[in-house]
């Protein structure tokens, strides 16, 4: 009896110390970068996440501080890079924008966030 609790006991300590699925695509990077300021309009945002990601549930806009949206409305998946979002935007004068991204990963898991990037030349 002893040992059936020996076994159990371990197993149990094994199962709990397993690592956890990443059963979430979660922003790993950006280009702006999170929070960042650049010195000129960048041409494109790029989202990059921890799974590959569905593309007929997965979007991302980008909006100016007064609400309007200054992106091309071109959000896409690149082909051969599955985990990666884009969108093009319009030349962007000075100020601060608005990120504002939901994906769907491959394996149905929705996830959604915001981030703001700053042109300062």
């Amino acid at each position: 009896m002893r040992r059936i609790i020996m076994v159990l006991v371990v197993g149990l300590v094994a199962i709990g110390n397993a690592p956890a699925p990443r059963a979430h695509a979660f922003l790993d990077q950006a280009s702006p970068a999170v929070g960042s300021s650049v010195p000129a309009s960048p041409p494109i945002v790029a989202l990059w996440f921890t799974q590959d990601l569905e593309p007929a549930f997965s979007g991302v806009t980008v909006t100016n501080e007064a609400g309007q949206r200054v992106d091309l409305g071109n959000a896409q998946i690149p082909q051969g890079s599955p985990a990666e979002l884009q969108i093009g935007l319009k030349p962007l004068p000075r100020g601060t924008y608005l990120v504002s991204w939901h994906v769907v990963s491959v394996d149905t898991h929705p996830t959604e966030g915001t981030f703001t990037f700053e042109i300062k030349p």
